[in-house]
């Protein structure tokens, strides 16, 4: 017989816990659809040079493992994509290369890569994804920004918006050619879903509506300052697309006479990659209704992208684009499956190749003004209400 003896005493409990393995220094999660990320929980210093992390002090455990790697940009179901989006490592490798530039707040790493340049992919892949992982992750939300494809432009067109994620210079993670040192590093950032934030996901609950009074109070904008009194009719922001990529309004003039008609001010609004937030925000804060193009093929995406959003706050109408009005009838016919049932065509898939190349890029629109105008009618009555409110 062998007789197994265990010390239950304060030393042995100690000696117990010595014998214990060490946290882990490097933690990552990849068990989410859209994003994984990755945490150093020491202090870690970047060579941008080689896009490499290196944990302090590695323990016997971290030190056998191999690097670990990460691509810290949140549509990882989206390979094209995602095969642009620059690889950081994370290692706790030696040598540990000697710091340059010490940082006493954490490090938030990711890219600006990606979809970039679009207005709806800098916030849902962007700007909101920001918001959740600063407020699960941050405490006190004092971090340093580490951007790849940190361009010159993204970063000039959303100055006054980093300004508010970060109170510190941001690290250029592809031209600085300077080490830096961090308490501890979060490389990714955390998506809940298309222009979604849930509360129940985090550990700080915030909510869309909170990241709208967050964009409120870094622009200097409420809504008492929008005093719609101010203004003798509706304003209605008409967005344009002029950028030859599909969903052109073939008839835009007819379009803008018929709103003017109707009794709406008409303001033509396109955002391009110069526009800057604040006069985005200022003119779209300012109006009492606003019109964008979503043509044929693409209504659920619609749906998921715009439409459960604005129905958090703002009368939601949808004028659902009839197949003579698309130019793709032209091209296939009336008879073909992608005119007459587009759901069965893309099997049931919302977003794919084929809505890129044909309903996105291929497609434009010449509106039915005789159907628009009744939609025009309701939504100047509901806009109406507000001029005189």
């Amino acid at each position: 017989m062998i007789e197994f003896k265990f010390n239950t005493s304060k030393h042995g409990t100690a000696l117990m816990k010595e014998m214990a393995p060490p946290p882990r220094q490097i933690t990552c999660d990849r068990s989410h659809y859209a994003y994984d990320i990755c945490t150093t929980n020491v202090e870690t210093t970047l060579n941008p040079t080689t896009s490499t992390f290196f944990i302090q002090r590695p323990t016997a455990v971290d030190a056998n493992q191999t690097a670990t790697k990460i691509r810290p940009y949140p549509r990882k179901f989206d390979s094209p994509v995602m095969s642009r989006i620059k690889e950081l490592t994370i290692t706790a490798g030696t040598p540990i290369p000697s710091c340059h530039v010490k940082h006493e707040a954490p490090a938030l790493v990711f890219s600006a890569g990606g979809y970039t340049g679009n207005f709806f992919h800098d916030f849902n892949d962007g700007f909101i994804a920001l918001f959740i992982t600063l407020n699960s992750f941050f405490d006190d939300k004092d971090v340093v920004l580490v951007i790849s494809k940190a361009r010159d432009w993204w970063v000039n067109k959303y100055a006054t918006l980093l300004g508010e994620f970060s109170k510190h210079p941001i690290v250029d993670l592809d031209n600085d050619n300077k080490t830096h040192c961090f308490p501890h590093a979060i490389l990714g950032l955390v998506s809940h879903g298309f222009m979604t934030i849930k509360p129940e996901l985090m550990p700080n609950p915030k909510s869309l509506h909170d990241f709208h009074a967050f964009l409120r109070k870094t622009f200097g904008a409420n809504d008492k300052n929008v005093s719609f009194n101010s203004f003798p009719r509706p304003r209605l922001v008409l967005l344009n697309r002029s950028s030859g990529d599909g969903r052109l309004l073939l008839n835009m003039e007819e379009v803008k006479m018929e709103m003017q008609r109707v009794g709406f001010d008409v303001i033509m609004f396109e955002a391009t990659a110069s526009t800057s937030l604040s006069k985005a925000f200022a003119v779209i804060g300012s109006s009492h209704a606003m019109v964008g193009v979503v043509p044929l093929g693409l209504e659920s995406v619609a749906e998921m992208c715009f439409g459960k959003l604005a129905k958090m706050g703002l009368n939601y109408m949808e004028y659902r684009v009839r197949a003579e009005e698309s130019s793709l009838i032209e091209k296939y016919g009336k008879d073909d499956v992608m005119i007459k049932n587009p759901i069965h065509f893309l099997n049931g898939r919302p977003w794919s190749q084929t809505t890129m190349n044909v309903y996105l890029k291929e497609q434009n629109l010449r509106l039915d003004l005789l159907m628009f105008t009744i939609y025009l009618n309701k939504a100047y009555k509901k806009a109406k209400q507000l001029v005189g409110s």
